[in-house]
């Protein structure tokens, strides 16, 4: 058997009887001891739960117990100082003859160590406290299918663990928790913990990086376009000062989702001024996947082959995938080389027809294929992005993804808009060197000036709803 002892660090009576324990344990060899030292603040807390789950009734410090290691079941109660004074003198003829002075003096003491402990204790754990990832909507299927792909180590590394918080309404409870359970059971070794919210003032605690993956469902035959950019708004409203009170100061904000992603980040960071505006994105790698995709299969080459394909403008809206510097890499013909070996993909195509009559008007299927998408896509264009923006993308590489316009490529600022980037050293850094031919200039004007008529709704339409608000 093992006694414990647990009291209040500066209870001297606390210190008494762990100093008899001491040398009870000292001269009994069969005689174990283990001391529970709980700050004054914690103490009647700790007390009470105890007493409760043991089915025992104690009020004072300290408390000590007999632990019946090879029996199991609960402990056996001794009670306190008295009760523990008269065990040893009964059993041992052993008693303590310390004087109150003493006893205020050690336990004293006792607190200094305790604080101590438990502020070294902190430290530690902040150097392995494991990423904290907040999922909104978490019941939709992205979230099922991004999971595995965060907790498997390849997004931040095999020595990164992370806590996964499912955030959604009280309607998908069962979902969440059933997401839970199964993400529990295979058992990831960097998954710490992984748990489900529906109390939104509770959303974002200490989070390092938030996915939003909220969306509406558009049908524009029940509704107007304009509503459905204020449901945006208003989600985005109560997010944004939650992620300002509630996360770090170094929040990474992802907007991914099948509509308004661009809208979401652009609102996010209007709302959420506080938020650093370099980190806040919106996803644009499914597209640029679905149109690789495509490409290879015209070409009969691997899509992993296809390189720098250009995602430009409102990534689930009105958006333009440009060629013109996208490159091929592994082709097979006549003329051969190392394995970095590249060509210009559009010199590639000689059915110069199929560029402009199938491929760019295929865009509208490209669409449709990345909103029916079950999932997988989405996710694993949120897992590459992730990956890249913690370990760098591939060298000179083009990565797609909507960031906060700064005037770059003659883009008006204030708007999140799809452009090229390169990721390294854990920021990202927009490829400004590419030169932009005159059609594609007229095409960025005309995406840019959609998505700031986007914004204006969406800030007009709130501006209107405060006066109701206000009654």
């Amino acid at each position: 058997a093992v006694a414990m002892f647990t009291g209040k660090a500066n209870c001297p009576y606390y210190a008494k009887a762990e100093l008899l324990a001491d040398c009870l344990q000292t001269n009994l060899p069969n005689f174990m001891v283990h001391k529970i030292t709980q700050h004054p603040d914690k103490w009647e807390q700790w007390l009470h739960d105890i007493c409760e789950t043991n089915g025992w009734e104690h009020r004072q410090s300290p408390i000590i117990w007999r632990e019946l290691l090879d029996r199991g079941g609960k402990g056996q109660l001794l009670g306190g100082l008295d009760d523990f004074l008269e065990y040893a003198q009964h059993y041992y003829g052993i008693t303590s003859m310390m004087l109150s002075e003493e006893m205020s003096d050690i336990a004293e003491d006792n607190m200094q160590a305790h604080l101590e402990i438990v502020k070294e204790n902190e430290e530690i754990e902040s150097l392995i406290k494991p990423m904290q990832i907040w999922i909104t909507s978490a019941s939709v299927p992205i979230c099922y299918h991004l999971i595995p792909l965060l907790a498997n180590g390849d997004v931040f590394g095999m020595t990164t663990e992370i806590s996964i918080h499912l955030l959604d309404t009280d309607q998908f409870k069962e979902i969440l928790r059933s997401i839970v359970m199964e993400a529990e059971d295979m058992a990831f070794p960097l998954l710490r913990n992984i748990s489900e919210h529906t109390k939104i003032d509770q959303a974002f605690i200490d989070a390092d990086i938030i996915i939003v993956l909220d969306d509406v469902l558009l049908n524009l035959e029940v509704q107007s376009l304009e509503n459905y950019i204020r449901e945006v708004s208003e989600i985005c409203q109560v997010y944004a000062p939650l992620i300002e009170k509630n996360a770090k100061n170094e929040v990474k904000v992802i907007s991914s989702g099948k509509t308004f992603a661009n809208l979401k980040a652009t609102m996010l960071r209007t709302y959420g001024p506080s938020i650093r505006p370099e980190n806040i994105i919106a996803i644009a790698t499914s597209w640029e996947s679905a149109a690789k995709a495509v490409l290879a299969r015209k070409l009969n080459v691997s899509t992993a082959g296809v390189k720098d394909v250009i995602v430009w403008g409102n990534i689930t809206g009105s958006n333009y995938i440009d060629l013109s510097h996208a490159k091929l890499y592994g082709y097979d013909c006549a003329i051969r080389g190392p394995p970095n070996f590249q060509r210009p993909l559009l010199n590639m195509i000689y059915d110069s027809e199929w560029i402009h009559s199938e491929f760019l008007s295929a865009q509208s299927t490209l669409s449709s294929q990345v909103s029916r998408c079950g999932g997988m896509l989405p996710a694993h264009a949120v897992a590459t992005v992730l990956r890249y923006w913690y370990h760098g993308s591939p060298s000179e590489e083009i990565i797609s993804v909507g960031i906060l316009s700064e005037g770059q490529f003659c883009i008006p600022e204030g708007i999140i808009f799809s452009m090229p980037v390169r990721f390294q050293n854990g920021n990202w850094e927009v490829v400004t060197e590419l030169e932009i031919n005159e059609t594609t200039q007229k095409v960025l004007e005309r995406l840019s000036h959609e998505l700031v008529q986007e914004k204006l709704v969406a800030l007009k339409e709130i501006d209107e709803m405060r006066p109701y608000e206000a009654e």
